[in-house]
C-alpha cells in the first residue's frame, strides 16, 4: 500500500519538483498539496496523511505553525533551504530532514523512514504543543535577515545601491563589482562572501567569478560541455555563463 503524502510549500516550483520525485517513486499517493499555510491547515486537519513534507520558511506560518494548529500531528518531513534549522527540526521528531534543492535519493531515503515508522507503529509525541512552543520562538529569533541594499567606495565617498536594480556581481583582477544600471560599482566583498550573505532566493552563484540576480534573467541557452548561457533583462542584453558544475543547481533553482 502506497504512503499517502500531503505537500506543504510556498514555492510552486518548489512543490512542483517535490511532487514528481515522489510520483517516480511509485511508493507514495499525494493526496494534496498547497502553497498557502492557512489552507494547508484545514486539508491536513480534515484528512490526515500518512506523512507531511513541510516547508519551514513560509510567509505567515512557518512549518512549526503549521503543526501547532492541527489537532492531530502527522509524521513530518521537513524541507528547506536553510540547513540552520536542521536539529530544530528533528527536535520536534520530524523523521527526515531534506535540504533544498532535494536529490532523489534523499526521497527515497525518508520514504525508506516513514515506512518503517508506520510498520512498527512506534511514532510517538510527548509534550508535543510544549515544544512547537519552544521551537517556534527560537526559529523566529533565527530568521535569518538579509540586506536591502550594499555599499560601494570611490575614494572617500560611499554611495548605496539597491540589490533589486543589481542584476549581478562579478570578481575580477581581485576586485568584485556590483552591476547596477548598465554600470559596474566597486564593493568591498568576495563573491564567496557575497554568496552568504545574499538573499539565495533572489541570487544564485553561477561560478566562481559571478553572482547573479535571478530576477533579471531573461532567456537562458545550453552549451557545449553542459554550460548554460543567461542573457540578462538589462538593455546591454548582458550574456553570462553558467559553470558546468553548476549548471544542474541551477536548472532546478529557476524550473528549467
Amino acid at each position: 500500500m502506497k504512503l499517502r503524502a500531503y505537500l506543504v510549500d510556498d514555492e510552486p516550483l518548489a512543490l512542483e519538483r517535490l511532487r514528481r520525485l515522489l510520483e517516480q517513486t511509485g511508493r507514495v499517493e499525494v493526496t494534496g498539496s498547497s502553497t498557502e499555510p492557512e489552507q494547508a491547515v484545514a486539508a491536513l486537519t480534515a484528512d490526515p496523511p500518512d506523512v507531511c513534507f513541510l516547508d519551514i520558511q513560509m510567509p505567515r506560518l512557518n512549518g512549526f505553525d503549521v503543526l501547532g494548529k492541527l489537532p492531530r500531528q502527522p509524521i513530518v518531513i521537513f524541507t528547506t533551504a536553510y540547513d540552520q534549522y536542521a536539529l530544530r527540526a528533528f527536535g520536534v521528531n520530524s523523521v527526515d530532514y531534506l535540504l533544498k534543492p532535494i536529490e532523489p535519493e534523499a526521497v527515497n531515503r525518508a520514504i525508506g523512514k516513514v515506512e518503517t515508522l508506520c510498520e512498527s507503529g512506534l511514532f510517538v509525541q510527548p509534550d508535543f504543543q510544549i515544544l512547537l512552543k519552544q521551537i517556534t520562538a527560537s526559529v523566529r529569533e533565527a530568521v535569518p535577515e538579509y540586506p536591502e541594499r550594499i555599499a560601494s567606495r570611490l575614494g572617500d565617498r560611499l554611495s548605496f545601491l539597491d540589490l533589486n536594480d543589481v542584476t549581478h556581481f562579478y570578481a575580477q583582477d581581485k576586485l568584485t563589482y556590483a552591476v547596477c544600471n548598465d554600470k559596474a560599482y566597486c564593493v568591498d566583498h568576495a563573491i564567496a562572501d557575497l554568496e552568504k550573505k545574499l538573499d539565495p532566493k533572489k541570487f544564485f552563484r553561477i561560478h566562481r567569478s559571478t553572482v547573479v540576480n535571478l530576477a533579471w534573467i531573461k532567456e537562458v541557452a545550453a552549451l557545449p560541455g553542459g554550460m548554460l548561457n543567461i542573457r540578462l533583462k538589462d538593455t546591454k542584453r548582458t550574456d553570462l555563463t553558467v559553470a558546468r558544475d553548476r549548471a544542474r543547481e541551477f536548472k532546478e533553482r529557476v524550473g528549467c
